[in-house]
């Protein structure tokens, strides 16, 4: 083993095997939903955006139900025992958090996406301490503040003053909104987690079901104003993914790291869609790779790496 390897050898090694998985299970979760985020980009004169969110978690649904049908029959007593808790749960995590998203799409650059979706480690930060009392330890501050730095130096292209050139959309309050909706899913769904004494596809069936029966009342609003997407292959293919992979898959692996993790530090993956989001337009729209893009992807994992060791107090 050459001395570059040794320091990452050394954070890894102070990680529990749970906790190795989990990380790992996030970091496919931010791959699954910077797809979403391109989609949403991609798809945003085709689909209407509550027509997507709706679409999205009907498919999931189906996905779902053969799955989870006998579990959630099992454990009907305690689903009826979390009650409201469950539905605001859903409202935040399946219906407003998906309408903000998509709508914010409409009118929002990617860049102004990504510097919106910083909010997220240090809401989750403070919310953690004031909500759960899960104050995180100095090594996840710092690691925090070394990934938000890599994630600014990603979003500057490596000049500074890019940050001072942006201007902000709409949709930009939209997607604050939507990134402090997640931040306080993430945590209360961390702090009633004694109420939900459920597998977590079990768990994950509940609350799209109840989210979706919210939501149809929005996607109903949107086809009485004559919004309407055409059936064709791309665009069932586009609900398609984000039905799989950005909420059965997606969300699945989210909670499993807030159970193993916390919120606080599963806040931090949320700093690698910017990262996927760039090797997926390299992949799949022939956008090159800079040396920026390999100096804040390195700065973000090693701040990840940092406070995945960092833990809480």
């Amino acid at each position: 083993m050459n001395d570059a390897q040794q320091p990452a050898r050394t954070l890894v090694a102070g990680l529990s095997r749970g906790a190795v998985l989990a990380w790992a299970g996030l970091a496919m979760a931010s791959l699954f939903w910077a797809g979403n985020s391109l989609v949403a980009r991609a798809f945003t004169g085709a689909i209407p955006p509550l027509s997507l969110a709706f679409w999205r978690w009907a498919v999931a649904l189906a996905i779902l139900l053969p799955l989870v049908t006998p579990s959630l029959w099992r454990h009907r007593h305690s689903l009826r025992q979390a009650g409201w808790r469950l539905w605001v749960l859903a409202a935040l995590a399946i219906t407003a958090y998906n309408c903000l998203l998509y709508t914010a799409a409409q009118s929002t650059a990617a860049i102004n996406l990504s510097l919106v979706s910083t909010c997220l480690p240090l809401a989750t930060f403070i919310g953690a301490g004031l909500l759960l009392g899960e104050w995180p330890a100095r090594k996840a501050w710092l690691g925090l503040l070394l990934a938000l730095l890599g994630l600014l130096w990603l979003i500057a292209q490596g000049d500074w003053q890019v940050l001072a050139s942006l201007s902000f959309a709409e949709g930009d309050l939209l997607m604050v909104l939507a990134t402090l909706d997640w931040a306080l899913y993430s945590l209360l769904l961390r702090r009633w987690s004694a109420h939900f004494q459920l597998p977590p596809l079990t768990l994950l069936g509940a609350l799209v079901l109840l989210g979706l029966l919210m939501l149809a009342p929005l996607y109903a609003w949107e086809l009485w104003q004559g919004a309407r997407f055409e059936p064709n292959l791309a665009n069932l293919s586009a609900i398609g993914y984000t039905a799989l992979f950005a909420s059965v898959l997606a969300y699945q692996l989210w909670n499993i790291g807030l159970r193993e993790l916390g919120p606080a530090r599963t806040a931090m993956s949320n700093y690698l869609m910017p990262v996927f989001t760039a090797i997926l337009g390299w992949l799949l729209l022939g956008e090159s790779l800079q040396s920026y893009h390999w100096l804040g992807g390195a700065l973000i994992v090693s701040g990840l790496l940092l406070a995945g060791r960092g833990g809480g107090r």
